[in-house]
């Protein structure tokens, strides 16, 4: 039933952390509100020239350094790529910082940071180390620069609602990861991502987010929040990989995979560029002006979330 699944979602992990933003909007409300920079993007986009600059960063969690260096060190470069593109751009350069017990407990994460770099052809230009810590930590930052922004503050009711990705991976053990990136061409890589910066600077998109951490759900509610409006969810128009269930697919981070809010005319030539490289482009909704998110299933709706009455990340205008 779609209240069961419904209420799986609502407890799922990876939306419960995007809450976790809200003490950084609450602690930042009286720049935020007046800034020339808008928060609450993939990145913070900087007018520089005659386009964009393109900041962000992202921590991974220590259990999974702990657990999974190798790929820690990996995914803090691919998100960080993937947050660049998300907005039209394309990555200059990476910095991290590590914290670790020892000079050896690095070693992975390093074999695991440099071959992201080489697949995505982003250097790692330096950072901070400190190998004496009681704990192993990781983070990475990213610079790019656009031409032309895909933000999210400007999905307009009407929009057609797209899911773009790659199913051609495999999840991850033991974490909510579709991995469609570790042992793939990295040349097709670099041409997938490439889309993006096409579609902003041909005008075909002007508002869309990278899937994270909280899904489709959570990307979709933090993209609504921001541009001040709703939508309708049709999950069975969802694509969704044989290997899981829709309700754990809807809560996986896709090592590829976008959210995107198109005017109707243009749906088809977005579809096109995705489709031409084997990536999967459906159209799963529409934005609606009510700011409520409805997940509607073979005829029966529900209203999943209020964004009048519960905001999500605290980035609403």
């Amino acid at each position: 039933m779609l209240s069961s699944l419904a209420d799986q979602l609502h407890r799922s992990l990876g939306l419960l952390q995007k809450q976790d933003i809200q003490t950084a909007a609450n602690a930042l409300k009286s720049d935020w509100s007046n800034a020339k920079i808008r928060l609450g993007d993939d990145c913070a986009a900087i007018r520089d020239r005659d386009g964009y600059l393109l900041f962000a960063a992202e921590g991974m969690l220590p259990q999974f350094v702990e657990q999974e260096p190798w790929f820690a060190g990996w995914s803090a470069v691919m998100v960080n790529v993937s947050d660049i593109y998300a907005m039209g751009g394309t990555p200059i350069a990476v910095v991290d910082t590590i914290w670790s017990k020892t000079g050896q407990n690095t070693d992975a994460i390093w074999e695991g940071m440099r071959a992201a770099s080489a697949a995505y052809n982003v250097p790692i230009v330096g950072g901070h180390t400190n190998c004496h810590s009681s704990y192993t930590a990781l983070s990475v930052a990213i610079l790019g620069r656009a031409n032309r922004v895909i933000t999210s503050f400007d999905a307009q009711p009407g929009d057609l609602l797209l899911v773009a990705t790659d199913l051609r991976g495999q999840p991850y053990p033991n974490y909510p990861f579709w991995n469609a990136a570790t042992n793939a061409d990295p040349t097709q890589l670099r041409k997938n991502l490439s889309i993006l910066p096409k579609l902003a600077e041909t005008g075909l998109c002007k508002a869309g987010k990278d899937i994270s951490m909280g899904g489709i759900i959570g990307t979709l509610i933090m993209l609504l929040e921001t541009s001040n409006c709703g939508a309708i969810l049709n999950l069975e128009q969802v694509p969704c990989p044989n290997e899981l269930a829709l309700h754990e697919w809807l809560v996986h981070f896709p090592s590829y995979g976008f959210l995107l809010s198109i005017a109707p005319p243009l749906v088809q030539q977005v579809q096109a560029l995705f489709r031409e490289q084997d990536l999967v482009c459906e159209v799963v909704g529409e934005i609606q002006a009510n700011p409520q998110l409805i997940l509607r299933s073979y005829g029966e709706s529900i209203e999943f979330w209020d964004l009048s009455k519960q905001g999500l990340t605290g980035f609403a205008p």
